[in-house]
């Protein structure tokens, strides 16, 4: 059986680029929303001739659509996110374009009839209203308030709960962007750690869980939480999720 130093040590050493969490596997599971984003997606696809994926990360995601429209763009901001997402997307033909996920999109007004983000770290709703067409949809799958505040607590003491990534702040912000939001949906899921290592791999994947986390700075912690998952088996928290689809008028 690996050792503290041999679990920590290896989280840590698991590179980061793109979001494919295969590595995952055997080592920590999360439980999937209901309505399966990359299926609607990829139903979505087939039904426009031009569609648009923000902050797409290494690509995988939108890789999985049966058919692609005529016209595919991504977005990604990270660098070594846009060669992976480039060498996903090829088969597909479609093009990724390096932008910061605060904007400006780099395309003209009007420019698609779908725009989906998986998971963004900021959606920038007027830039989302003004390259959507008029009668288009904006679809996404988003972190919700207290997103493994489990794990948060855990790690740096009891957090107060932001409401920035609220369901309601999300209409709010669609709306004033001059959207209609026409689908919203939350759920609550399950996720468990079984070793210490998929803990530090997930924490310096996913930033916003402990901001500024590194292992040096957490090691005591990390030791307590290896602790816990030798007495009770895994680590339990839960990840918030919700889809909300926007509509621009026709």
């Amino acid at each position: 059986m690996a050792t503290f130093e041999e679990l920590v040590a290896e989280g840590d050493a698991v590179p980061l680029d793109g979001w494919d969490f295969s590595w995952f596997e055997g080592r920590a599971t999360e439980e999937r929303p209901s309505w399966g984003y990359a299926r609607l997606i990829g139903q979505r696809s087939s039904t426009v001739d031009s569609m648009l994926d923000v902050q797409t990360g290494g690509g995988e995601v939108l890789a999985t659509i049966p058919s692609a429209p005529a016209t595919l763009a991504a977005t990604e901001s990270w660098p070594p996110n846009l060669a992976v997402a480039r060498r996903n997307l090829e088969p597909l033909g479609g093009k990724v374009y390096e932008a910061p996920d605060e904007g400006p999109l780099p395309f003209p007004d009007a420019s698609f009839e779908l725009v989906v983000s998986r998971l963004p770290t900021v959606t920038i709703w007027p830039e989302i209203a003004r390259v959507l067409r008029p009668g288009g949809s904006y679809l996404s799958q988003q972190v919700g308030a207290g997103t493994m505040r489990e794990l948060t607590d855990f790690m740096m003491g009891p957090q107060p709960v932001s409401q920035i990534r609220s369901t309601d702040r999300a209409r709010e912000e669609a709306e004033a962007a001059g959207l209609t939001v026409v689908d919203l949906r939350h759920e609550s899921l399950r996720a468990e750690f079984f070793d210490v290592g998929a803990v530090v791999h997930f924490l310096r994947k996913v930033l916003w869980t402990v901001p500024g986390f590194t292992v040096e700075g957490y090691r005591d912690r990390l030791r307590v939480m290896h602790e816990h998952i030798a007495e009770h088996g895994s680590f339990v928290a839960h990840s918030q999720r919700f889809l909300i689809e926007a509509r621009r008028e026709a």
